[in-house]
C-alpha cells in the first residue's frame, strides 16, 4: 500500500498547496449563486411545500460544488502530468492500475467533499435546513464525488491537451450539472424536458442528496441510489480498464 499512500498524499498535497484557487474560489462562486438567485427568487418561488427557495437551493449548490471540484481535481492532475512529462514518474514505479485508480479518485473525493463542506458552512446561515435522512446525504455525496472523480480520470486519460479537457468540461460536465435540478425542480419543466432530465445521471445525484435534507424529492431515493451506483460501477470499470491497458499513457 506504500505506492497508493504516496500517490494519494501527492494528489492531496497538489490541491492543498493552492487552496485559494482549489478550495476558496469555488466556495465564493457558490456564495454568489446563493446571494443572486436566493435574493431574486426567495419570495417568488416555493418548490416543496413548507420549504423556502433558499433552503431548497443550498443542497443543490453544495452538491454542484462537490461534483465539479471532484472532476476538476483528477482531470487536471492527469493532464498536467501528461503535458509536463512527469507522468513517467508515476508509470515507472510498480503501481498497479487499482492503486492508481484508488489514489486519484480518493484524492478527488477529498477535494470535492472539502469544497462541499465549505459551501455548506457558509450558506447554511442563510437558510433553515433540516436533516431528515442524514445517511442519504452522506451516501449521495460520496457516490457523486466518486463518479465525477472517475469521469475526471477518464477525461484526463483521453485528453492530450488542455483544449480537449476544457471541451469535455464545458460541453458535458457543466451542462449536465446545471440541468440536473440545482436551481429548480424538474416538475416545473415541460414534459419533454422532464424526460431529458430523467436521462441525466447528475439529476439523481442531486435529487437524492436533497432528499436527505427535506425528505422530499422528485424521484424515489432508492431508485436514485440504484441508478447512481450502477453508473459508478460502469465508469469505474471503464477507468480501470483504460489504466490497465495504459491507453494514451504509455507512448
Amino acid at each position: 500500500m506504500i505506492g497508493f499512500q504516496t500517490l494519494f498524499y501527492k494528489e492531496v498535497l497538489r490541491f492543498w498547496k493552492v487552496a485559494t484557487q482549489t478550495l476558496t474560489a469555488p466556495i465564493v462562486t457558490a456564495m454568489l449563486y446563493l446571494l443572486i438567485f436566493g435574493h431574486v427568487l426567495e419570495d417568488r418561488l416555493q418548490v416543496y411545500p413548507g420549504v423556502q427557495y433558499t433552503a431548497f437551493l443550498v443542497p443543490g449548490l453544495v452538491m454542484m460544488s462537490v461534483l465539479q471540484n471532484s472532476f476538476a481535481n483528477s482531470s487536471s492532475s492527469l493532464i498536467q502530468s501528461k503535458i509536463t512529462g512527469n507522468l513517467v514518474f508515476i508509470l515507472l514505479p510498480p503501481l498497479s492500475h487499482w492503486e492508481m485508480f484508488s489514489a486519484y479518485v480518493l484524492a478527488a473525493v477529498v477535494r470535492g467533499l472539502a469544497v462541499g463542506a465549505g459551501v455548506f458552512l457558509i450558506t447554511v446561515w442563510f437558510a433553515d435546513l433540516s436533516f431528515v435522512a442524514p445517511w442519504w446525504i452522506v451516501i449521495f455525496a460520496l457516490l457523486g464525488a466518486a463518479i465525477l472523480a472517475t469521469m475526471g480520470l477518464i477525461a484526463g486519460i483521453w485528453a492530450e491537451k488542455f483544449d480537449q479537457l476544457a471541451a469535455f468540461q464545458n460541453f458535458l460536465i457543466m451542462p449536465a450539472t446545471f440541468l440536473a435540478g440545482v436551481f429548480y425542480s424538474i416538475h416545473s419543466l415541460p414534459p419533454f424536458w422532464q424526460a431529458v432530465s430523467h436521462a441525466n445521471p447528475f439529476f439523481y445525484m442531486i435529487d437524492g442528496f436533497r432528499y436527505g435534507f427535506f425528505g422530499q424529492s422528485d424521484v424515489n431515493p432508492l431508485l436514485s441510489f440504484a441508478i447512481v451506483a450502477a453508473f459508478f460501477i460502469v465508469l469505474a470499470s471503464l477507468a480501470i480498464y483504460l489504466l490497465k491497458r495504459g491507453y494514451k499513457l504509455r507512448h
